[in-house]
């Protein structure tokens, strides 16, 4: 085990890319450069929170000293030998050209050799940048402990994500209005380091494409090439397609994981696209409950639902559409990046109909036709199905229709007069289901092992979040390891946390920071 604090510095990104020219920590727009240097903003009293203890285990570190590592985390010191900065990049939010966004409230403070390669830790919530369009740059407790929980959750559940190492509160108070309704108020400042082998995203790529900026544009992608995808070997035109076909490949592996896990980002701006196929920037998120593909737990998108968990898979074609447009200009063919992106439909096709199959514990997903699975959806939909139950539940053994009945009214948010009225439907649903579970070649308790291995019994629901929020606020963070260690085994039965293994309950339905979150959430 190595010390993290000694770890070597290696500043790949700030020494091989160009800078901005200026140092003045002024909102401005930032041209030919991918980032800026900037310091963070001093903390009055940091205090360290949680330490994501898998992280470092992971990677054979240790911390020796924790007055320090706090002061780091917080931006408080630094590491010796490394300037830190903000990222350049652009995006389409909600559809539309948004021109320059960048790190508004994120710097990077260190890039490390770890062992697995190059590591970049960043700070969410230290201190305006020049991408701070007027903000402050700040984050508040409530949304750190959000993106910390689920960096960590989403990890262990399988899916492609940003980790988050530390979460430390600031001793600071930031002014927020929650639901952009304005009811500002002081909240408690904090801070989330996070980290990935990159933050590039998208829009990274896009800036350049839009400013006509071709030299800097080729740069970025070589440099992406060069340290991210080092199997596609020099660049070429060739090489630029391939690198193209590989982002799509992995952002297609990331959805069908968000799908299968019911996932909902709430906010698939281009700007929030990893290069890498990672799930990134956790901000009004959530599971599904009540099974209904229209749901988005974005506010701000609550009128044309653009990020719902069922145009999850559209969205992210779209913002792959966007990324090849703005590569376009090295490759300076259509055709092969139309391909890719005509192949990513196909590949959906089939990637998620072997998802839903599996989740059933049907295997021989030849035998499953579409209009079965659509028909399940739409039960789940009509009887309000909780997602994570009903798919755990049916895990559980082999069962008839008396015990899949049970499941059904464990797992509906309906009364059971209303629930009732579709009796008939489901046992038709059943009587196919059966059917086909007896051409599966497995055994029932082979069967049922795979099936736990693909449905979590437990996920991050806002509701829980929302719990280690209000006991944080009060200055109680056992909540937070709680449900921290919880989701360290989400398939995993764990009969001394059974109490998470249950729906929403009925106050959290229409309770801010459980149904309604906004981007400042």
């Amino acid at each position: 085990m190595k010390n993290l604090l000694n770890k070597k510095i290696n500043p790949i990104f700030s020494k091989e890319l160009p800078a901005d020219s200026s140092e003045a920590n002024t909102s401005r727009q930032v041209f030919e450069a991918c980032y800026s240097f900037v310091n963070p903003k001093l903390p009055s009293n940091p205090e360290l929170i949680h330490t994501s203890e898998q992280f470092l285990s992971e990677h054979d570190l240790t911390i020796e000293d924790e007055t320090e590592f706090t002061n780091r985390m917080s931006g408080k010191t630094h590491f010796d030998g490394f300037k830190s900065y903000s990222m350049c990049y652009g995006g389409h939010q909600f559809g539309n050209w948004a021109g320059q966004l960048g790190d508004g409230r994120a710097i990077n403070i260190a890039e490390l050799d770890l062992n697995d390669g190059n590591w970049i830790f960043q700070l969410k919530g230290a201190g305006p940048t020049p991408y701070s369009r007027n903000s402050d740059g700040l984050a508040v407790l409530r949304s750190s402990i959000r993106e910390y929980l689920c960096s960590e959750a989403m990890h262990n559940l399988g899916v492609p994500t940003t980790r988050a190492l530390s979460l430390v509160k600031t001793g600071d108070l930031v002014l927020r209005d929650m639901l952009y309704d304005g009811n500002q108020k002081e909240e408690q400042g904090a801070i989330v380091c996070r980290t990935s082998p990159s933050f590039i995203r998208f829009g990274s790529f896009e800036i350049f494409a839009a400013r006509k900026d071709k030299p800097n544009l080729k740069k970025l992608v070589d440099f992406t090439i060069k340290h991210q995808y080092p199997n596609l070997g020099e660049p070429s035109k060739s090489t630029y397609i391939q690198f193209f076909k590989e982002v799509t490949n992995r952002t297609l592996k990331m959805v069908i994981h968000w799908q299968r896990v019911g996932f909902v980002h709430g906010v698939m701006n281009t700007d929030n696209m990893s290069i890498l196929g990672l799930t990134i920037d956790y901000g009004p998120y959530g599971w599904l409950e009540n099974y209904d593909p229209n749901w988005t737990p974005n506010t701000t998108d609550s009128q044309n639902k653009r990020y719902r968990y069922g145009n999850q898979p559209s969205v992210a074609l779209w913002n792959l559409a966007q990324l090849a447009n703005a590569i376009y200009s090295l490759v300076e063919e259509a055709e092969p990046l139309e391909e890719i992106l005509g192949q990513y439909k196909s590949d959906f096709l089939l990637l998620n109909h072997e998802m839903k199959c599996s989740k059933l514990g049907l295997f021989q997903v030849e035998n499953v036709e579409s209009p079965f699975l659509e028909s399940l959806d739409q039960l789940m939909t009509e009887f309000e199905i909780d997602m994570t139950l009903f798919y755990r539940l049916i895990s559980d053994e082999a069962i008839g229709f008396d015990k899949f009945w049970s499941i059904i009214k464990t797992a509906s948010y309906l009364d059971e007069d209303k629930l009732e009225t579709g009796r008939i439907k489901w046992k038709n649903w059943f009587e196919s289901y059966s059917e086909l579970i007896t051409l599966e070649p497995l055994s029932v308790e082979e069967r049922i092992l795979a099936m736990k291995e693909i449905n979590p019994k437990y996920v991050l629901r806002n509701y829980m979040a929302q719990l280690a929020i209000d006991d944080a606020e009060k200055g109680n963070y056992k909540r937070i390891n709680e449900i921290y260690q919880l989701l360290l085994k989400p398939y995993n039965e764990q009969p001394k946390n059974e109490k998470w293994f249950a729906k929403r309950p009925e106050w959290a339905k229409h309770k801010v920071g459980c149904s309604m979150l906004s981007c400042s959430s």
